[in-house]
């Protein structure tokens, strides 16, 4: 061995010949070791961003000294002197010495006064034991070490290779097909072998050198023709030079671990983020929606007309039947989304998945609640409003009939009142106008209960807010104020008559007796003709039975009323005879009434015209109600047959997830079977919607027939497609879970019959009921363990266990996954002996998305030795796994 080796060196590598310390360097090898280990320490000392130009001289302060092996080890020296004296060089060679030998090196011979003196041997000395300790003591292959470890490692990846046969670190390469060979073996693309010849090694060694510069990042320590030139070329400079080979190679093989474990998690994290961003812009939109819907439903701003009505009703339909079921299906696609997230971050370690504020599953469940609200009430105030309007438009019709008939009585009335005919009258012709007044005195008091109606009418009117209500009070009004005039002209004429009537008593009793029965036939015909042409609206059956009997009794009044008229007639004809007989200068007319027989003969025929009138409207409105009638047992028969059956299918859905009939997938199969029963069920449902849609169209408001509405077989269906929907999910979650962890199907039928023993039939356990699960499981845990578990399996705290989140933990514990420190170690095996990692390593590494998604998440490196772009690798994993888990 060379006279300036340590004897720490011979645990190393076995001497080969013994030299005399005091013997000088072959000069060939001299300058052989010198370029070797001058390029060696720059490869190390450029990532502190200096070299060295002389190896004795740039190493006697010490100062690049330290920096050297603070490079090579990670570790920092003793802080150095700054001096220039001889005795704070001595320093700090000293302390780079101490250090060595911390390392286990016996430095013998060597000593600090030496380095600084510039001795070459011994400089070349040390910087050879620093190469064995860092660069190739670690060598391991097959159970040798070290230098035997070395050339092993050469053997094996040469021995393909003709014309190559390493035998010792000196002759063995001086053809250069050694080093083409290693280069080669583990980057074809650089080299074409088969070009290559044994009889020119300057060409060789050159070509081996240029590629291990230009692309492996292995500076060139050796020159060609020094090889060539030397017998025996110098060993330990070949064994450096190697050696940058076997880590340059080894390294690559490491790092391209690293980046497939690193690639592998980052694939899984990127799309988990996805599924997030999915999961927030679906529910934005969904939560938008029903913001936008809901003031719509809220809006109870009447219509002045049944039409506009109308409209907001098919309005209505319009959004249950075309804008509301898309997003019921959304809503259930967002809660298996959601579902399925969770899944996928509990097999990868993650933390659970918590929405945005506003935007949890809950929040949106809780706004979906009162959009239906909304709907409930939306619906109820059409109704009432149409309701209303129907009523409004029934009175407002009365209300004109009824002031029509009246104001055409009033007509004239005041001028005949204001008349003062009796003062030029004679004696009979007084008291015909008395007995004229006393008939209009009956006439007018059978008028005050059309009056009185009129008036009840308009207050109604005000009371339902009709739209028109200013121009029927002011009619109403007008007809009050005649009313009052009337009354007080009446009562003064009266008196006028009775003063005159002491000077005049001839009254023709007849024509009195004819106006006395006239007027009361007289008006009951027009109240006859006033009820036969009055319009009615009815709802039930037995209320148009009600009108119909009415009716009957109403006809069977009519022949009274014609002997009344017949009588009225005889009277009216026996004035006529005695006129006649008489000679009664009478003019012809009855004085005390208007009414004529022509007039009672005219009304008579036209009562006898409105009688079978009357009678085919309530034929026909009874068909009508019949008709109704059908249509309340037609939806009712279906609704008492849909009702039960979607409750009968939401009991066997329940009693199917928890059961342990079978397989899983076994499972899967029957859930999947009852969902096409049920959308198959569809159909049913649709023909129940028109007959529905037929009822409202016929105003029908209520159905003795069934205690179901459309609105119960609506939300009872929608409850039934999202439960079968959710328990697939679940399905295929704990089926997902599953074949992730490994859990067989007896492990699964083990967990649902310990979740079912402790479930009280509502598909999830309490608290309590999980800790007993447990224990009765053979877990022992205190209160802080039992947090921290349920912290795993309710991360939202609802105080509730699922079985998929309780089949999760179970098999958290047997999860095959990659770890935080399984990530961090591979990152340190692409930075190397470094602190930090740089941009250009995880670009050359990865492939360019993956590299990008580290970097953004990385904070930059702070260090003493930090260089451009360099990151602190440590922080990815905070971003990655959160302080938790560190």
């Amino acid at each position: 061995m060379d006279h300036y080796d340590s004897q720490q060196t011979n645990d190393y590598m076995q001497p080969e010949e013994d030299w005399d310390r005091d013997l000088l360097l072959d000069p060939a090898w001299e300058k052989q070791q010198r370029k070797t280990f001058t390029a060696w320490c720059n490869s190390h000392l450029r990532k502190a961003g200096t070299q060295i130009e002389n190896i004795e001289e740039d190493f006697r302060d010490g100062l690049k000294l330290m920096l050297l092996l603070e490079v090579i080890s990670g570790e920092r020296l003793a802080k150095p002197e700054r001096g220039k004296m001889r005795v704070h060089k001595i320093s700090n060679v000293n302390k780079a010495l101490d250090f060595i030998a911390s390392k286990g090196v016996k430095l013998v011979s060597i000593g600090a006064e030496e380095i600084v003196d510039g001795n070459v041997k011994m400089t070349l000395g040390m910087i050879w034991t620093i190469i064995l300790r860092f660069a190739i003591q670690d060598i391991s292959v097959e159970e040798t070490s070290a230098k035997e470890g070395l050339l092993l490692w050469c053997q094996r990846k040469t021995a393909p290779y003709k014309n190559v046969n390493i035998q010792n670190f000196h002759i063995s390469w001086k053809d250069g097909l050694g080093f083409c060979a290693l280069i080669h073996r583990h980057r074809p693309e650089l080299i074409d072998y088969g070009k290559l010849r044994k009889d020119d090694p300057l060409t060789n060694l050159n070509t081996a050198f240029d590629v291990a510069e230009k692309y492996l990042d292995i500076p060139k320590m050796l020159d060609a023709e020094d090889i060539v030139g030397t017998a025996r070329p110098d060993e330990k400079a070949i064994m450096t030079y190697v050696s940058s080979f076997y880590h340059a190679f080894s390294g690559a093989q490491k790092a391209e671990t690293a980046a497939n474990r690193i690639c592998k998690v980052l694939a899984v994290n990127q799309e988990n983020e996805q599924l997030m961003e999915d999961y927030e812009k679906l529910a934005s939109d969904l939560l938008e929606w029903i913001r936008r819907t809901i003031p719509w439903l809220e809006n109870r701003a009447p219509e002045n007309t049944m039409h506009a009505m109308q409209q907001k009703l098919e309005d209505f339909r319009d959004y249950r039947r075309l804008h509301k079921p898309p997003k019921v299906q959304e809503k259930c696609q967002l809660e298996i989304n959601f579902n399925t997230l969770q899944t996928k971050l509990r097999l990868s370690n993650r933390p659970a998945f918590m929405p945005s504020e506003g935007r949890m599953v809950s929040d949106i469940n809780n706004a979906w609640g009162c959009l239906e609200q909304a709907e409930k009430g939306y619906e109820e105030w059409l109704l009432n409003e149409i309701r209303r309007l129907e009523r409004l438009d029934h009175l407002a019709e009365k209300f004109r009939q009824k002031a029509s008939i009246h104001e055409a009585w009033t007509d004239g009335k005041e001028a005949m009142l204001r008349q003062k005919d009796y003062e030029t009258a004679t004696l009979s012709e007084i008291k015909a106008l008395l007995k004229k007044h006393e008939a209009f005195e009956s006439d007018l008091a059978a008028h005050q209960d059309r009056v009185e109606q009129i008036a009840a009418i308009a207050q109604e009117l005000n009371e339902l807010d009709y739209y028109d209500s200013p121009s029927v009070n002011a009619r109403c009004q007008k007809i009050c104020d005649q009313w009052d005039n009337l009354g007080a002209l009446t009562q003064k004429r009266r008196e006028a008559l009775e003063r005159t009537e002491k000077l005049l008593e001839t009254i023709d009793q007849l024509y009195l007796e004819y106006a006395k029965r006239a007027a009361p036939f007289n008006n009951w015909m027009e109240g006859a003709m006033e009820d036969l042409q009055d319009t009615f609206i009815v709802h039930t059956i037995e209320e148009i039975q009600g009108l119909t009997t009415a009716h009957e009794q109403f006809k069977a009044t009519l022949p009274d009323a014609d002997k009344e008229r017949l009588a009225i007639l005889g009277i009216h004809n026996e004035v006529s005879k005695i006129v006649q007989t008489y000679h009664v200068n009478m003019a012809g007319t009855n004085p005390y009434t208007t009414i004529t027989p022509q007039e009672i003969n005219g009304k008579w025929d036209h009562v006898r015209q409105l009688v079978p009138r009357r009678d085919q409207a309530l034929t026909e409105e009874h068909a009508r109600q019949q008709h109704n009638e059908r249509l309340r047992k037609q939806f009712g028969a279906q609704a008492n047959v849909i009702g039960p059956w979607i409750q009968t299918k939401m009991e066997e859905i329940g009693r199917i997830s928890i059961e342990m009939h079978g397989t899983l997938e076994d499972q899967l199969n029957h859930l999947r079977q009852y969902e096409k029963s049920i959308v198959n069920y569809k159909p049913k449902i649709d023909q129940l919607e028109g007959d529905h849609q037929l009822i409202q169209e016929a105003l029908i408001f209520d159905n003795k027939h069934t205690n179901y509405t459309m609105e119960h077989i609506r939300v009872g269906w929608e409850q039934l497609l999202t439960t079968i929907a959710r328990t697939i999910n679940e399905v295929e979650n704990q089926i997902l879970t599953r074949d992730a962890k490994g859990i067989s199907q007896e492990q699964m039928n083990e967990f649902r019959a310990s979740f079912n023993h402790f479930d009280r039939k509502t598909g999830m356990m309490d608290t309590d009921d999980f800790r007993a699960c447990l224990i009765s499981m053979g877990y022992n845990m205190g209160e802080a363990e039992f947090a921290r578990i349920m912290s795993i399996v309710d991360p939202n705290r609802l105080g509730v266990v699922t079985f998929q989140a309780f089949i999760d933990f179970m098999s958290r514990e047997t999860a095959d996954t990659d770890t935080a420190d399984q990530v961090m170690a591979s990152f340190k095996i692409l930075a190397g002996d470094k602190n930090y990692i740089t941009v250009d390593e995880l670009r050359r590494e990865l492939p360019p998305d993956q590299a990008e998604y580290c970097i953004a998440r990385m904070a930059p490196y702070t260090g003493p030795d930090a260089v451009p772009g360099a990151l602190d690798y440590m922080s990815f994993s905070t971003a990655l796994y959160g302080e938790s888990d560190l």
